[in-house]
């Protein structure tokens, strides 16, 4: 048994997110960690809401709310989506705890302390419209690089390219839209990430087995250029952590806070704690998945999150950790994902385009939404969700090969031996076929999820599903029940024991179908799979079982049509 720590990019408070969000970190963490649990290792799954910032004001303001007050409330609001989509955190935090705000004041001082922070007096665009220095995202305007012209002061959404807001051309105020703006000088804290420049580039590439998405992105930001900048991570917002150093004041820093890319990656330790407190738990529970020196050493620590994340999780979040001179926990794996694009274009939370979290669930359930977007995951390339791909995955896969399987299976057995597995027979060398298959083909599978290449998986779990079918249509249990009973009876308990096997198999994908699929089997042992000959002995003559409902019900071309019209590029 190994101990797995599994964190998932935090998703921002500012609304509800939408599918390419949901598959660029949450939903394949999930997977794996339902997979880990399920092979026996002790999982810490993490995630919480990212919630200081630019944007939580801006959208605080929108619904003219308090931004604690919008922020507690939409946390809620994620929290449930999260719950329905069946995402298995072990704790989803939030990170304007007070965990997180000593942790980052903590940090900070740390850092100050072995001299990898600077003040720098710089410039800062201050807009006498809204009488107020504008940080990064309170700055709209076109961006150097694409022309883009609705990039923001930190980064542009078209290119990726981080930007600083005086980068911008035609600059305006993201609250007011004013352009009376001016450039003034103020005072703020540098993260000295040069001066770990050569610790990271060495971590770095000990880390053979990252991802190539994931190293090219950090070799980049590390050689291209001037090399890795120092990055500011104080700015004049309201909302934040408190500028400290540790439990101190920091003279020069009083009414900034810091920057929400530098507190963020740190609730994924604080979200630990919470979950500690949450449980009544000790220090030393949460410290053994952090703290090297308390027990986090034999810890494998792996991420999830979407490209657009990668340099602060490579880079900035590393620089933090190793300048504090204190053993914490380094990453060892970081699984990066490319971007889901919706119908031609992309989704995206600030302009309300795509499918969201809450529309799906509205239209069909979560497994439906789970198995399109973990089986076209955007591993190695940009993807894209269409109706007509997500209809035809769902009737083809889910209904036609699973659903069907199990439907035509429980209910032949139903109507020929009634609502337990019937005894006697001998399934032959056809039968024998399908287990070498599926012992390969299983081996296979969990092969592709040890390493998290989840279309791969995907594939094989299919393949898995599909071979079942291929036995029960040769076999065809229903012909010869009519002149070999017994023999038949065979082949039937074969099938009722796949519906067990494909159950525990696929639960990391569907989780609802699974639990439907092992309860009509009336199982209690749900443990994964040893040889698979001694799998599909696991339920025996006269064990009881109940025929279920519809696994999987089509998409209708009109049901289709309708959600091209109602979702057609635009979230009101």
């Amino acid at each position: 048994m190994t101990r797995i720590l599994i964190t998932s990019a935090l998703p921002y408070i500012n609304g509800i997110k939408h599918l390419g969000n949901l598959v660029g970190s949450q939903l394949p963490a999930d997977l794996y960690a339902r997979y880990c649990r399920n092979r026996g290792h002790e999982v810490m799954f993490i995630c919480a809401t990212d919630e200081h910032g630019t944007p939580a004001e801006l959208a605080a303001a929108k619904t003219g709310e308090p931004v604690a007050d919008y922020c507690a409330r939409m946390h809620e609001v994620q929290a449930e989506l999260a719950k329905g989509f069946r995402l298995s955190f072990d704790h989803y935090g939030r990170s304007s705890s007070e965990r997180n705000r000593r942790l980052t004041q903590h940090f900070a001082g740390k850092l100050a302390e072995n001299g990898f922070i600077e003040e720098v007096t710089e410039k800062q665009v201050f807009s006498h419209a809204d009488n107020r220095f504008l940080p990064d995202r309170y700055i709209e305007g076109t961006c150097p690089n694409c022309g883009y012209e609705r990039a923001r002061g930190d980064q542009c959404e078209n290119c990726t390219k981080q930007l600083d807001p005086t980068d911008l051309i035609n600059p305006r105020s993201a609250i007011s839209g004013s352009t009376d703006l001016e450039v003034r000088e103020t005072k703020h804290l540098y993260l000295r990430q040069s001066a770990l420049k050569d610790e990271i580039d060495v971590w770095i590439d000990s880390q053979t087995d990252w991802p190539v998405l994931t190293t090219s992105i950090a070799k980049k930001w590390l050689h291209d250029g001037d090399g890795l900048q120092d990055r500011g991570i104080t700015r004049d917002l309201f909302w934040g952590v408190p500028v400290r150093k540790g439990d101190q004041d920091w003279p020069g820093m009083e009414g900034k806070v810091f920057y929400v890319w530098f507190d963020a990656p740190i609730e994924y330790i604080a979200a630990t704690a919470e979950w500690a407190d949450a449980k009544g738990l000790s220090e030393a529970d949460w410290e053994r998945w952090w703290r090297t020196d308390k027990g986090a050493d034999d810890v494998r620590y792996v991420q999830f999150m979407g490209k657009d994340n990668v340099p602060f999780h490579t880079l900035s979040f590393p620089a933090t950790i190793m300048g504090s001179r204190e053993p914490w926990k380094l990453v060892d794996y970081i699984k990066s994902f490319n971007y889901l694009n919706y119908d031609g274009g992309q989704f995206s939370t600030s302009q309300g385009r795509g499918v969201f979290m809450d529309d799906a669930l509205s239209l069909l359930p979560a497994d439906y939404w789970r198995w399109w977007l973990l089986s076209h995951a955007p591993e190695n390339s940009d993807s894209e969700f269409t109706w007509e791909n997500f209809q035809t995955s769902v009737n083809k896969d889910l209904a036609d090969v699973l659903g069907n399987f199990v439907s035509r299976i429980t209910k032949f057995c139903r109507s020929k031996y009634g609502e337990a597995l019937p005894a006697g027979g001998e399934t032959g060398e056809r039968a024998q076929a399908l287990i070498d298959e599926l012992e390969s083909r299983t081996r296979a599978y969990e092969a592709h999820m040890e390493a998290m290449e989840i279309r791969k998986a995907a594939t094989e779990l299919r393949a898995i599903w599909v071979a079942g079918n291929e036995y029960l249509q040769s076999a065809a249990p229903w012909t010869v029940h009519k002149t070999d009973p017994e023999r038949a009876a065979a082949m039937v308990r074969l099938g009722l024991n796949l519906v067990r096997l494909y159950a525990i198999l696929s639960e990391p994908f569907i989780p609802d179908a699974s639990t439907t699929m092992l309860d009509a089997m009336k199982v209690a042992d749900r443990a994964w799979p040893g040889a698979i000959a001694e799998a599909l002995t696991a339920l025996k003559p006269g064990h009881a079982f109940e025929t279920p409902e519809v696994l999987f019900a089509k998409i209708a071309d009109e049901d289709r049509e309708d959600w091209e019209k109602r979702f057609a590029g635009v979230r009101a």
